[in-house]
């Protein structure tokens, strides 16, 4: 005689197994979500160990608060939303506030649109990674995140000429590595 097993599972059989502490569907929501999730936490991070540091710490408040998640809502957005925002404690923590003039960042250009498409995702993501901490969290939260320099200024404690400083030094810093990279490329055959 032979059985079929419905090994699937509802979103929200998986969040009620996860909010009784039940190992196989933690371990189940954090596989199918770490691709993502660590994709966000990698914009954040100056490496790969620190992604890895915000992207467990993320996993721990998820699980802590799974229990506030409400249905209907997507799942992976609220995770989304709870990496993002330990990605911004974890700027807090690791970076003491600096002001910066917003006079001394007079001229913004833009970067060769060729270097841009000539760079691989990981060229690219390591140039974001090179930039100070102040300037990747400013860059990641307006640029990625669609934040204002409003809600920058109040969610990393910084004024928000501070904010528009610290992105105009950073599309500097990162036009700066792009045509570094474009003027490397030029000169191999």
């Amino acid at each position: 005689m032979d059985i079929a097993l419905n090994l699937g599972y509802e979103e929200k059989d998986l969040i009620t197994a996860c909010i009784r502490r039940e190992r196989w569907a933690q371990k189940m929501l954090y596989e199918e979500q770490y691709p993502k999730m660590m994709g966000v936490c990698l914009r954040y991070a100056g490496s790969q160990d620190e992604a890895l540091d915000i992207l467990h710490e993320g996993f721990i408040k998820v699980f802590k608060n799974l229990h506030r998640y409400e249905p209907g809502t997507a799942l992976s957005s609220w995770i989304r939303r709870i990496m993002v925002n330990t990605a911004i404690d974890y700027y807090r923590k690791m970076v003491r506030r600096r002001t910066e003039d917003i006079e001394s960042a007079f001229h913004v250009g833009a970067a060769d649109a060729d270097a841009l498409s000539q760079m691989t995702e990981q060229e690219i993501l390591e140039a974001v990674q090179d930039l100070s901490p102040a300037y990747r969290a400013v860059f990641n939260l307006y640029i990625i995140e669609g934040y204002s320099h409003k809600e920058i200024a109040d969610l990393l404690n910084i004024t928000e000429s501070t904010s528009r400083s610290n992105l105009v030094k950073a599309r500097l810093k990162l036009q700066a590595a792009l045509m570094q990279k474009q003027a490397a490329g030029v000169g191999k055959v």
